[in-house]
């Protein structure tokens, strides 16, 4: 580890340097699991998803119909999602962890890198920058290097939704174990709820609300 003399990004500079966090993202993507050494970890939002509604259904308790619909929620995500080529994924693209020291960008805080899909963080650097339709068409063809399919575009749809909800419910589960200070955690669920609610009547299959905790 080492210092890096930059400022972290803000939501609008994410979607100001699509142009720059594409090829960082590639790279992430193409070469990073070289320099791995012994047993490495996967990512799978939907996974993720439904662990923390263990967590938080055992932390509750009884039957809470909340958790149930942001699980069967996940399932029908899931089911949107086209096979795309296992790469090594930051899955954490908050603004503050895109760091520019005047001449590049930097990748920081890599707890949640693990081997998944690339979509995962295109459509989590998309969720958490609010980008409009032509941001993210911008880094879907950018990425991809050709306009996106239906069934492209679909997937990241889908990806953006579970991607604010995985977000709300890490929010969730924090206000039960952390007191950072400074750290509202049950308004920053609230906010991803809303991002979630918002995405998803987006979607074509976009059809239930979600309630807010």
């Amino acid at each position: 580890m080492r210092h890096i003399d930059g400022r972290t990004l803000a939501e609008s500079d994410l979607r100001a340097n699509i142009a720059r966090i594409v090829p960082l993202l590639a790279t992430c993507h193409q070469s990073l699991a070289r320099h791995l050494v012994g047993p490495a970890t996967t990512f799978w939002v939907f996974h993720v998803i439904r662990d923390y509604a263990r967590t938080l259904q055992a932390a509750r308790g009884g039957n809470n119909g909340e958790l149930l619909r942001y699980v069967t929620l996940a399932d029908a995500l899931e089911a949107q999602q086209m096979p795309l080529p296992i790469v090594y994924g930051h899955h954490d693209l908050l603004p503050g962890n895109v760091l520019d020291d005047g001449e590049r960008l930097w990748l920081i805080d890599g707890e949640y890198g693990g081997f998944g899909t690339a979509m995962f963080d295109l459509a989590n650097l998309a969720a958490n920058g609010s980008f409009s339709l032509a941001d993210e068409r911008l880094l879907l063809e950018t990425y991809f290097a050709q306009p996106a399919s239906d069934e492209l575009q679909r997937t990241f749809d889908a990806m953006k939704v579970a991607s604010a909800l995985r977000e709300a419910m890490w929010a969730m589960v924090s206000a039960m174990h952390l007191a950072a200070p400074g750290a509202d955690y049950r308004a920053h669920a609230t906010d991803y709820l809303s991002r979630t609610e918002a995405r998803w009547h987006a979607t074509p299959i976009g059809t239930k609300t979600l309630a807010s905790s």
